[in-house]
């Protein structure tokens, strides 16, 4: 690397010397060689000048001369790694390096008018050459290495013909792209060609600093590129770009010229065009940041940010990383930290959460309370650490602080990764101070702060806070409509958690159920809604509630109003329902009330409209519940009134359609309706039982006619087919409810009738041992129930017995201990175990 900080004569030396080593290169570079020695052989002519050049003492060490020789310096390194490199245009690249040289010799002779004609004359002649050279046809170089010295090519017959006027014509041409007021008169009026001359030109004055700032200011050189930059017609936009980044390294004192709106309008256009254009002018622009007025006006520019986060976001390093250093300086200002923030770019406005200033805060919140944001910005949003300065300000800050905090957390609240981290920042105290607060200025916050609190209410987390149900309930009968509905939200969710059990049997201790059971009277659906969805949930499966309230005359016809009117929401109505269905089975003088307030035939009513919705299948599961109230089998007279107002055909269908608790409930009531068969089936002069008819076909297991209206005959109504449905699907849940039902066709003295009708249903056998393979250890053990009966008859001990035993081996072996014995006991009627085993 030549170091110009040297003395004149040592710098000349030094590129003398650089000059010899990259013309050796040349010779013996293995790339095209034929290019590159004919390329040596410039740099062969040109080293004995610039040795003439030291030597002369008519040449004084001034700035113009030193750039010339700088410039030189530039070309020869850059020859020297063209040499060095492999491309697919090496002739182009060594022609433009070669006519380079040439301009950099036209800078020299121009700088050196007081030496003498003789050197003047040498630099003009190799000046010419290399202005001339063509590599791209070979014979184009005439020259030979073996030729002698320099000396003896450049000796006076060589140039004698080069007189003063040639002289003159050369010093012409390198003015024509030399001479300063050229170069501006050319930028703003030349043609295209004339332009793209000129702008080299420019370069190369810039660079070897041949022009100073007042002449790039005097000239209006900024405005002239950035008038061109803009023009429709430009032709070269990337060397604009490219020597406007020169001047701006340069000259610093123009920097504030290249920041008007109008300019920087111009430069962001060339974000959006391609790579190189686009690296430039983010380059350009990250050494113009440090100008307040660029920080001023360029958020103002449509588009300007969203290309600088785009282009932060893509695949181009260099432009990446100058768009982010650009960003940084940038967001400073806090408008341009919320565009940014709109363009996907969100880390300065977390600082400004951090570290800004309580207006700044105010500002930076409130505009992420209004943004539209996806899951995954939320998520990252929460990742970077937005949360924990939000939750800050709603502790610490002043009425707009805390009103803006909330209503930006309830927007990032919408992502389940973020509620963690709210409830883990301490917000959950500060909130419930709030609720209860009397203060007139802070109620204004208190919807918000309920608002909030049911959002964060669906996290498992919330269960850490274990006073926090008992704190809700007592603030039910205080609070607006709008902060109770948010109370009544927030407690539903904290029930339904996996571990909310225990937080239901204590606030149903504290008289829970006996504080919520008057919203079912109340008027607004809003409000009854969630409340009635809240007592179902604290109703269920508990054992310390108790329902007498609830089947009273003072709330039992409004609960049957609710299922049975049509303005009613699908919501309430299955919460209604299920509340009836949490009754205890056992409590008769409830299934008494239920029954006069005609709820089975209603129920029934609702089951012909029934949809595939969440809610309708919520439904359905709880019209099922109650339906297991009216068909205990200890009830004969239920039953009877059960299967008048049609629950058969419905059961049947849930078998089928039904969710996977709906059908074991519904197998549930089959299965005592079914224990019942014999009861049920009176003299043929009641229209309840089997009774002859000519239509009717004889059912194969109980050997009679049998009506399904008459009776509840499992094989007549079609429910035996759909408990075989339940064992095909791919749930397991309903299994021991359906394996119940089919076991009382095998019961007493039905089982053989009930083996032969089963053992011919096709893949009924198949059924049952999926389920031995399967099921849990209550299911397998019915399930081998089933199969001994099945296999007590030879015939189907042969067809089926095979395919069994291999899932029956590896219960024995490997199953639960409990089912091991019943297993060897059928693995001993299959023939394939001794009964004294030790299994037994």
């Amino acid at each position: 690397m030549i170091n110009s900080n040297r003395s004149f004569s040592e710098l000349v030396l030094q590129l003398v010397s650089s000059t010899d080593e990259v013309a050796s290169l040349a010779k013996y570079s293995e790339n095209d060689h034929q290019t590159f020695n004919c390329f040596a052989i410039y740099l062969e002519k040109l080293s004995p000048i610039l040795e003439f050049v030291r030597q002369d003492n008519m040449i004084m060490d001034t700035p113009r001369i030193r750039s010339a020789i700088c410039s030189l310096v530039a070309q020869v390194e850059r020859a020297r790694n063209c040499i060095s490199q492999t491309t697919p245009n090496i002739r182009l690249n060594v022609e433009t390096i070669t006519h380079d040289l040439g301009r950099s010799l036209g800078l020299l002779l121009f700088a050196s008018l007081g030496v003498s004609l003789d050197l003047k004359q040498k630099i003009g002649v190799l000046h010419k050459e290399m202005m001339n050279a063509k590599f791209q046809d070979s014979s184009s170089c005439s020259y030979s290495s073996e030729g002698g010295e320099i000396e003896e090519m450049l000796e006076e017959d060589d140039y004698q013909g080069l007189s003063s006027m040639g002289l003159e014509e050369i010093e012409e041409e390198v003015l024509s792209w030399g001479d300063t007021e050229d170069i501006a008169l050319q930028l703003k009026y030349g043609n295209d060609d004339e332009f793209e001359t000129s702008l080299k030109g420019l370069d190369v004055l810039i660079k070897d600093r041949v022009v100073d700032c007042d002449w790039v200011i005097d000239e209006g050189i900024i405005q002239i590129l950035f008038n061109r930059l803009g023009s429709s017609k430009c032709v070269d936009r990337l060397g604009i770009i490219k020597v406007l980044r020169s001047i701006s390294l340069q000259y610093d004192q123009t920097k504030e010229k290249m920041t008007d709106i109008n300019s920087l309008t111009t430069l962001v256009k060339s974000l959006a065009r391609d790579d190189k254009e686009q690296r430039e002018a983010v380059g350009l622009l990250m050494e113009l940041c440090h100008i307040p007025s660029l920080r001023r006006r360029i958020g103002r520019i449509q588009g300007c940010l969203i290309m600088l986060v785009t282009i932060l976001n893509g695949n181009d390093s260099l432009a990446s990383h100058d768009a982010g250093k650009l960003l940084a300086a940038l967001s400073s200002n806090t408008q341009n930290a919320l565009l940014m923030a709109e363009a996907g770019y969100f880390r300065p406005l977390i600082q400004h959460l951090k570290e800004g200033s309580e207006m700044s805060k105010i500002l930076m919140a409130t505009a992420l309370s209004r943004m539209v944001l996806t899951v995954k910005t939320r998520a990252m949003l929460g990742e970077h650490g937005a949360v924990e300065p939000l939750v800050t300000m709603f502790k610490t800050g002043k009425l707009e602080a805390k009103l803006s905090a909330l209503n930006a957390l309830q927007n990032l609240s919408l992502t389940t990764q973020n509620i963690s981290h709210i409830i883990y920042s301490g917000i959950i105290p500060p909130l419930l101070q709030l609720l209860f607060s009397v203060t007139s200025s802070l109620m204004t916050l208190q919807e918000p702060a309920s608002s909030i609190l049911a959002t964060i209410a669906k996290s498992n987390s919330i269960l850490d806070h274990k006073d926090l149900p008992n704190q809700l309930l007592s603030l039910l009968n205080l609070s607006s409509p709008k902060i109770k509905y948010n109370i009544l939200l927030a407690l539903n969710s904290i029930v339904s958690h996996p571990g909310g059990s225990s937080v239901k049997e204590e606030i149903n201790q504290n008289g829970a159920f006996q504080l919520l059971l008057p919203y079912v009277k109340e008027n607004d659906p809003k409000i009854r809604t969630p409340a009635l969805n809240l007592i179902y949930t604290i109703s269920r499966n508990t054992t310390t509630g108790d329902f007498t309230e609830v089947i009273s005359d003072k709330y039992l016809p409004v609960i049957m109003g609710i299922i049975s009117s049509s303005s009613s929401s699908d919501v309430e109505r299955a919460a209604t329902v299920g509340l009836l269905s949490n009754i205890p089975v056992s409590d008769k003088k409830a299934t008494e009330k239920l029954k006069r307030a005609n709820l089975l035939p209603v129920l029934v009513s609702l089951m012909t409209s029934s949809g595939l919705t969440p809610t309708m299948k919520f439904l359905e599961e709880n019209i099922a519940g109650i339906f297991i109230r009216f068909t205990v089998s200890s009830e004969k007279k239920l039953q009877l009134y059960a299967i008048e107002v049609g629950v058969v055909p419905i059961l049947v269908k849930l078998l089928y359609n039904g969710s996977i608790e709906a059908k074991s409930r519904a197998a549930i009531s089959v299965t005592q309706l079914s224990n019942s068969y014999a009861f049920l089936r009176r003299p043929s002069n009641s229209k309840w039982f089997c009774v002859p008819s000519p239509i009717d076909s004889i059912c194969e297991v109980h050997e009679r006619h049998c009506n399904v209206k008459g009776s509840f005959c499992l094989v007549k109504s079609g429910a035996f087919s759909s408990l075989i449905s339940v064992l095909e699907g791919e749930e397991r849940n309903a299994d021991v409810a359906a394996l119940s039902g089919i076991c009382t066709l095998l019961e007493n003295d039905l089982w053989e009738n009930g083996t032969n009708f089963m053992g011919k249903k096709t893949g009924f056998v198949n059924s049952v041992i999926r389920v031995l393979e399967l099921g849990n250890i209550e299911a397998q053990e019915k399930a081998v129930w089933i199969l001994d009966r099945i296999f007590r008859v030879e015939t189907y001990r042969s067809q089926y017995g095979e395919f069994a035993q291999v899932v029956l081996i590896e219960l024995a072996q490997n199953g639960e201990p409990a089912l091991r014995p019943i297993v060897a006991k059928l693995l001993a009627q299959l023939g394939l175990l001794q009964e004294q085993s030790s299994y037994f």
